[in-house]
């Protein structure tokens, strides 16, 4: 088996996800292929170069459906001969791609991939596709499905989460994620988006607020009580796959959710070979990965389990990986992973994440794999974990060690 190496990472700025947002006239193809001649122009490979590309995304309808993969390649300076795979998994899409690759370049399928995802939430909305989770009565009672808000406040509930408490870790991960970008410790990866006359529409992720504090949040209702107490009444179906508890306590919101943006990232990932080939030094290899399956009620647990196994396959114990990035969909997913673990949380989203830059669904999986390379660079640290939950009950995990 050959092993798979990164040998560069890239992203474009977060934009935020609605019509005023600073992405919202550029298309996910347009974006994807900006990533892709990126990545291509950057380590100066031929345009034949890559076995395929892989790409996810969580929306694929519009725009973005018909295989957006194969549409991006064939949009940017890659061959035509390069195919185009897109893949679904919600929230973990950008990640399972970089393990997709991964998986295939050790099975000796191919010598290089470009993996990765987009979603531009200011043009498709979520849920826009349709979903049998969402439409489908008979498998949303028998499996006691709820809607990702309620199953936060759910863990927040289940393992002694307050409100001051998720409310703190967002004012923090705004405060990391601003004083990251002071320090320019994103620029290395960051590909800055023009127009075609070449002006510049967005640098810099621009959902952050750094002005946050405890005093703002505070005001701030919980923004799914009313479906958890009123109308519809999700809260009683939650608690049908957990009687042992009298209610459910709303304590998430706007300010300690991930931020709904748009945006797109990429890897090149290959053998040793193949970087030979073309000059380019290895900066990571890809160790371990793992994906599983969860309660689908409480949801957005599967960091835990899919860090647990990720880490069995890399004969690896929690105490070895110097740094991790969890992603932020909401402040109770990261918490819980701390409490799991008793992670040291001064080695957890360092530079912030989802809550603070914004969480563009198919493609945070790769941009947090690619930040917590850059910081494991930046600190001459050897490795590192990303994972994430995943809707319906999933999760998604990948270590890397640095070469």
């Amino acid at each position: 088996m050959s092993d798979a190496y990164i040998f560069d990472s890239v992203r474009t700025p977060r934009g935020r996800g609605r019509a005023d947002g600073g992405l919202h006239e550029v298309t996910a193809l347009r974006l994807s292929a900006l990533v892709l001649d990126a990545l291509r122009n950057r380590c100066e490979i031929a345009p034949d170069a890559i076995e395929d590309v892989i790409w996810g995304n969580a929306t694929q309808v519009g725009e973005q459906g018909g295989c957006l993969a194969r549409s991006a390649a064939l949009a940017s300076g890659f061959a035509d001969t390069v195919p185009g795979l897109s893949i679904n998994r919600f929230c973990a899409s950008g990640l399972e791609a970089v393990n997709l690759a991964a998986a295939q370049l050790r099975a000796g399928l191919g010598e290089a991939y470009v993996a990765g995802g987009v979603e531009m939430l200011s043009r498709v909305p979520i849920g826009s596709d349709g979903a049998a989770i969402a439409v489908d009565p008979t498998l949303a009672m028998e499996k006691c499905l709820v809607p990702q808000g309620i199953a936060a406040d759910l863990i927040a509930t289940l393992h002694g989460f307050g409100r001051e408490d998720v409310d703190a870790y967002a004012v923090q991960s705004q405060q990391r994620a601003a004083a990251a970008w002071e320090d320019g410790r994103f620029h290395k990866s960051v590909v800055p988006v023009r127009d075609i006359n070449g002006l510049m529409i967005l640098d810099r992720d621009e959902h952050m607020r750094p002005e946050t504090d405890m005093a703002a949040l505070a005001a701030l209702k919980p923004a799914f009580r009313e479906q958890g107490e009123g109308m519809p009444g999700f809260d009683a179906v939650a608690l049908m796959r957990y009687p042992q508890l009298e209610r459910v306590n709303h304590v998430h919101h706007a300010g300690n959710s991930s931020g709904i943006t748009d945006g797109a990232a990429g890897m090149l990932i290959g053998t040793r070979a193949f970087g030979e080939r073309y000059g380019l030094r290895p900066r990571a290899r890809i160790r371990a990965t793992a994906r599983v399956g969860t309660d689908p009620t409480i949801m957005l647990t599967g960091p835990v389990p899919a860090t647990r196994r990720a880490l069995e396959a890399a004969g690896m114990e929690i105490g070895d990986i110097d740094l991790f990035e969890v992603n932020e969909a909401f402040s109770a997913v990261v918490l819980h992973f701390l409490q799991a673990f008793g992670a040291d949380p001064e080695r957890v989203n360092v530079n912030g994440g989802a809550i603070a830059m914004g969480h563009p669904l198919g493609a945070t999986g790769t941009m947090i794999l690619g930040t917590l390379l850059d910081e494991l660079e930046r600190r001459d640290a050897a490795t590192g974990l990303a994972v994430l939950c995943v809707a319906t009950g999933m999760g998604a995990a990948t270590v890397i060690e640095r070469v």
